[in-house]
């Protein structure tokens, strides 16, 4: 089974470039089905989750055409159907945004239930499911397949959102763009790939406004035209190498960031004694002594994300003291808790909550990636262990983290990818 193998120990120094946002690019490929015309959309990272999103508008009819290893230019005015690949929409999350774009482009939709990581169940779509019937749409669901149908073309609605859902606001927002009137979402979710979104519709001629705030305004137009786009950076990736060298120690700089959508994590790694010097588009980390433990809980933007409490939890494991993590948006994401046990760290679960009791070093050991982050964060528990640290399951990693093992190479980690005996790539590449 292929696997990263990880000799950890070693500090990290240099630079490292963000590329674009993993969650910003998984709505925005989606709402490309909507323009009449070729878009262009560049800073698209290179993962498993944009190619696959990418063969699904291919095999629905969409021409796509490769710029360069970062920009594809995408025209949809060849797509005749709405309905995708089941098979290939249950291997994403953001399958879901298919409902969106395909309601606004022809008024109907059949999508599989989203796929990607599971937290412990079916991901709950009641949010999308009161916002679509809102604005006038049937739905039904069998067999893992959303059906919405319209008579005729949806129409503006005000929904309030019952509990604060991304995947509703951008589904949402996607629908009513070519929408008959205005539609508001009040209660709408408020992170930095919601507000890029929004400017990409809007720069393809869309009317909406007060994305990041809690009310979002969208007035329906009857057409969007094609035009080009460029993804902000990612969030979570740049959260994750600064996250890696508050455990490793040693000195990073973070290029091509906005600081301000980072402030939630910079924050916490400065109670954690951790140097965060913010730039205009960059941010320096740098490890100044021992960790100190602290206590955090994930909430919606502006609050602390969700994508990044198993990457700060492992760091704290190895944080002088108690740490006390509450995970406030999914009900199942302490899975990896087991696999840190191997390695020496010390959490207790109880529901949504882990008390984490800091040792001095984690040991490297044979561990398994159980979800996308999840998985980032083992491979930077295996940067700060003591030891050879092996990691199976790294196809989850690879749908949210573009060349994660030649930047951390390039860092100064001790880092390889082992291929299974009898696949065509059998060797192993050192990293170093």
């Amino acid at each position: 089974m292929t696997k990263y193998v990880i000799n950890g120990g070693n500090p990290l120094y240099g630079e490292v470039i963000i590329n674009g946002a993993k969650n910003a690019a998984a709505a925005i490929i989606p709402a490309a089905l909507m323009v009449d015309g070729t878009c262009r959309i560049e800073n698209l990272p290179q993962i498993s989750d944009v190619t696959t999103m990418l063969k699904i508008l291919k095999e629905m009819g969409a021409d796509v055409r490769i710029a360069n290893k970062n920009t594809v230019e995408i025209d949809c005015s060849g797509v005749r159907t709405s309905r995708a690949t089941f098979d290939m929409m249950r291997k994403i999350r953001a399958s879901y945004y298919l409902i969106g774009a395909l309601l606004g482009r022809f008024g109907n939709a059949d999508v599989a239930m989203p796929g990607g990581c599971n937290f412990g169940g079916v991901r709950p779509i009641d949010q999308h499911i009161k916002g679509f019937t809102a604005m006038g749409a049937k739905v039904t669901t069998r067999s893992g397949i959303v059906s919405v149908r319209t008579d005729s073309r949806l129409r503006s609605a005000t929904i309030f959102m019952d509990v604060v859902s991304v995947g509703a606001t951008i589904n949402l927002m996607l629908a009513a763009t070519l929408a008959e009137g205005m539609t508001y979402i009040e209660n709408a979710a408020r992170e930095p790939h919601i507000v890029d979104l929004a400017n990409f519709l809007n720069s393809m001629g869309a009317d909406i406004r007060g994305a990041g705030t809690n009310v979002i305004k969208i007035r329906g137009v009857n057409r969007l035209t094609g035009g080009s786009y460029s993804i902000i950076p990612d969030q979570i990736e740049a959260g994750t190498y600064m996250v890696a060298v508050a455990g490793a120690g040693g000195r990073v700089v973070i290029k091509d960031v906005i600081p301000k959508h980072l402030e939630c994590i910079s924050g916490k790694l400065r109670e954690m004694g951790v140097s965060v010097v913010e730039l205009d588009d960059s941010i320096i980390v740098q490890r100044m002594g021992p960790l100190l433990g602290t206590h955090l809980k994930t909430m919606p933007y502006p609050g602390f994300p969700t994508d990044m409490q198993p990457q700060m939890s492992t760091i704290l494991c190895m944080a002088e003291g108690m740490s006390i993590v509450t995970e406030g948006v999914w009900d199942n994401r302490f899975r990896y808790v087991d696999e840190l046990a191997k390695m020496g760290g010390q959490m207790r679960v109880t529901g949504r909550t882990a008390i984490i009791e800091g040792i001095p070093q984690l040991t490297g050991a044979q561990i398994k990636a159980s979800d996308l982050r999840a998985g980032a964060a083992l491979v930077i528990a295996g940067l700060c262990a003591r030891g050879i640290t092996e990691i199976e399951g790294i196809s989850y990693i690879e749908r949210g983290y573009e060349n994660m093992i030649d930047k951390l190479t390039a860092l100064g980690a001790e880092i390889s990818v082992v291929y299974e005996p009898d696949s065509p790539l059998m060797t192993v590449r050192n990293a170093v």
